[in-house]
């Protein structure tokens, strides 16, 4: 009787073995790439990724609120690629983080708001008042520009007050402050309310330029696993191309991210899809990175080089094209 109980153990041990190894097998040949980005317009690409990658490719996209928390999560092995602000990327790379740019993700984006019936119709108008803003962003970076272009100091000439981005519309409507600097949708949801008056498009070509965000990753990433990450930025231009030409979809998307698509419309013109990027790109950003110094935001100015990898974006361009010609 023994020797039976030993043979059907010894049979259902193979079979449960079999079954493992049937699995193993199964789970090493998956391929999963994690992505992390916010669930906004200008930043909606990675949630289309899995239509762009092979049917055995699985795209898990995180959503994010914080760019910082981001790229925590990159660094911390939890993140294949990610979005964050080229701002964010600079700090990182200045303070000796390994982290790499491989795509560019959005332009524009920003905008100055006042009050509808303000008497403020120029930048130069903005002396003597009140100004919101949050340090350390891009927006920061691009409403000293546009005080600079103006003639005004913003130490002497300007009160800039610190809120955050969701509470400025509020600020504004009530009159607590003049103005505010900040990223859509709000500027286009203070249009759409009524309430507010886009005063300025802060980009100017000969400084920082309209560049906002992009997607990074890790010099271990692309040493351990390139052809992963070159997947993951030619679907990611992929799905940008598709959306720049399908633009009524994209508003439709976006809007389930629960902006209406009424303030999206208003936005859609100062918010740019974006994947390519090339040495002038980089030049704008080692023009941010001067102007983040300036302003004590960073000590160096981390080389541009090594955070920048235009190889990726090279490729792509190479990806698409050959989709075409087939």
């Amino acid at each position: 009787m023994r020797k039976v109980v030993s043979v059907l153990m010894m049979i259902i041990v193979l079979i449960a073995l079999s079954i493992s190894g049937c699995t193993g097998s199964a789970d090493q040949d998956s391929k999963v790439a994690t992505v992390g980005t916010w669930k906004t317009a200008q930043t909606i690409q990675p949630f289309l990724y899995q239509d762009f990658v092979e049917e055995d490719y699985i795209i898990d996209v995180l959503p994010f609120t914080n760019p910082g928390d981001q790229k925590a999560a990159l660094l911390a092995g939890d993140l294949d690629i990610t979005g964050t602000t080229i701002a964010l990327a600079i700090t990182a790379a200045s303070r000796g983080e390994p982290v790499v740019v491989v795509s560019s993700l959005c332009n524009k984006c920003s905008a100055i708001v006042v009050m509808n019936d303000s008497d403020i119709m120029t930048p130069a108008d903005l002396k003597g008042k009140t100004i919101a803003y949050v340090p350390g962003t891009m927006h920061h970076v691009l409403l000293l520009e546009t005080l600079k272009q103006a003639g005004l100091d913003p130490e002497k000439d300007v009160t800039l007050q610190r809120i955050d981005f969701f509470d400025m519309g509020q600020a504004l409507s009530q009159g607590n402050v003049d103005a505010f600097c900040s990223g859509e949708p709000y500027p286009s949801l203070a249009v759409a309310d009524g309430y507010g008056r886009v005063l300025s498009y802060p980009y100017y070509g000969e400084g920082v330029g309209t560049i906002n965000a992009g997607m990074l990753t890790t010099r271990d990433k692309i040493e351990n696993n390139r052809e992963g990450i070159q997947r993951l930025v030619t679907a990611h231009a992929r799905s940008t191309e598709y959306l720049k030409a399908n633009q009524e979809e994209w508003i439709n998307m976006s809007s389930d991210f629960g902006t209406d698509s009424v303030v999206l419309e208003i936005a859609a013109s100062n918010m740019e899809l974006a994947w390519d990027m090339d040495e002038n790109y980089v030049r704008q950003a080692e023009n941010l990175g001067e102007r983040m110094k300036d302003l004590g935001m960073i000590e160096e100015i981390p080389d541009m080089d090594t955070l920048f990898d235009l190889s990726f974006v090279e490729q792509a361009r190479k990806d698409l094209d050959d989709s075409k010609n087939a």
